[in-house]
């Protein structure tokens, strides 16, 4: 191991402060990552959707759960998830739909907001997308009316609008919150 005298390492440091310098205007990972917005897609009655994804708790397949009396039809139920009871919601029964009939591709979209802890049953999770902020509409063209309340702007891509649906604002609805008969 090389020895420094006090001025070597002295002058040692003032170039490592100099490059410091040089190269505190460059953009570091975590800046390039904020300029690209995240999240997961998923389909509901033949359309796709967008939720972000530091609105998702978790992705399950849906659990075996326990039909609750005298909730309204679109609370499937409880289920038991390590040791948590969480309420099974039916998103195409809340939108007042018929929901497909058993779906082996359905997932529950786990959302924890606002003291609402539950899972929204999707027809279908489609992974995780990356957009750039530049690709972001404020004013994306609706095509579902019943979704309307919960839909946030989207993404244009590859001449493709990805409605951006709010699983927080699902979560403090008032009627969402309403599940008794």
């Amino acid at each position: 191991m090389q020895e420094f005298t006090d001025l070597e390492a002295f002058q040692f440091l003032q170039t490592i402060e100099s490059r410091s310098v040089e190269h505190f205007g460059t953009s570091t990972r975590e800046e390039e990552l904020s300029r690209f917005w995240t999240g997961v897609g998923f389909r509901l009655a033949g359309r796709e959707y967008l939720v972000n994804l530091k609105e998702v708790a978790e992705i399950l397949s849906i659990p075996p759960h326990t039909k609750v009396p005298g909730a309204k039809s679109w609370v499937k139920g409880l289920a038991n998830i390590r040791g948590t009871l969480m309420p099974i919601m039916d998103l195409h029964g809340f939108l007042g739909r018929k929901a497909p009939s058993s779906l082996k591709r359905q997932r529950l979209l786990v959302v924890n907001k606002s003291g609402i802890h539950c899972g929204v049953i999707v027809d279908e999770v489609l992974g995780l997308n990356h957009f750039e902020d530049e690709q972001w509409v404020e004013d994306a063209d609706i095509a579902d009316e019943a979704m309307t309340p919960y839909l946030k702007g989207g993404f244009f891509i590859e001449e493709k609008l990805w409605n951006v649906f709010s699983l927080f604002e699902l979560a403090t609805t008032q009627s969402f919150r309403q599940v008794a008969l």
